[in-house]
């Protein structure tokens, strides 16, 4: 069971995630065929439920991508669900404390490691070689840091056995540890919201984990790889989707408008004569 951002961490590289919102499979595919580590579905926030999943799924496994669902919550149905269809990777949001990372990780994991239940009716035939230790050894198991009461419960998250990285969601970190006096957005620049973003990649890091940030720049992103982040989430399909075509159309209004502005100073012939 190939998992491409496991390869990249192996090889010293830094993952590359692209965002899911719109809940189509030929968005899912288009973005598959693009030179990403992996994609994401966001079934927290985003429209997709199991009914979008699936077909998204297979329309990208064949992209040798390493495909994920970030789940609404910290629950066994849908954890069990998405990687039955064939997820390689769950997000999971809001763990605040070493007790629900630890539940968290038992959904993912089959026994001894976990308490997941058999019955991966597509993963079977997505993945040669399936088998439960195979499973158990390539999944990856991210916890969302975001809250206040998580960075007090940092390192104790940290250490969960069988977790495998951190994933830092920016506008919920800046909520939680301000109290809700900061507004909620990425790419913070807030002295102590970097201070925390660092943190959480440092704790990863000290107990054998990887760090996950969610961007949405690449120019952000690059900053993270420098504070030692081992993914960074680059692109959103329906923020693409957007600033394409506000690009586009400004682009062609400045042409045309230009043009427009050209041909009405510019002399006619009953000017000239």
């Amino acid at each position: 069971m190939k998992n491409s951002v496991r390869d990249a961490w192996a090889d010293g590289q830094t993952a590359i995630n692209a965002w899911l919102n719109i809940g189509h499979p030929f968005s899912a595919e288009v973005l598959a065929a693009q030179d990403f580590t992996s994609l994401t579905i966001d079934c927290q926030h985003g429209p997709s439920d199991y009914s979008n999943v699936l077909p998204m799924v297979q329309a990208m496994t064949h992209s040798g991508k390493t495909l994920m669902a970030r789940v609404p919550w910290c629950d066994p149905t849908w954890i069990m669900k998405f990687l039955d269809a064939g997820a390689a990777g769950i997000i999971c949001p809001m763990i605040n404390t070493p007790e629900e990372a630890a539940e968290f990780v038992s959904y993912l994991r089959y026994p001894p490691l976990g308490q997941r239940s058999w019955g991966p009716t597509r993963a079977t035939f997505a993945y040669g070689g399936y088998d439960k230790d195979t499973a158990n050894s390539s999944v990856i198991a991210f916890a969302m840091i975001e809250t206040g009461t998580a960075l007090s419960n940092l390192d104790a998250i940290a250490a969960t056995a069988h977790l495998d990285a951190l994933y830092v969601g920016p506008s919920d970190l800046s909520l939680g540890m301000s109290n809700g006096t900061l507004k909620p957005g990425l790419d913070r620049e807030e002295p102590e919201v970097i201070a925390a973003i660092k943190q959480i990649c440092e704790a990863a890091h000290d107990n054998g984990k990887r760090a996950a940030l969610h961007c949405a720049t690449p120019d952000y992103a690059a900053r993270a790889v420098e504070w030692g982040y081992d993914m960074v989430t680059l692109a959103t399909d329906s923020v693409i989707l957007a600033t394409g075509a506000t690009a586009a159309i400004n682009s062609f209004r400045a042409k045309t408008d230009k043009a427009a502005a050209t041909a009405a100073d510019t002399p006619t012939a009953s000017d000239l004569y």
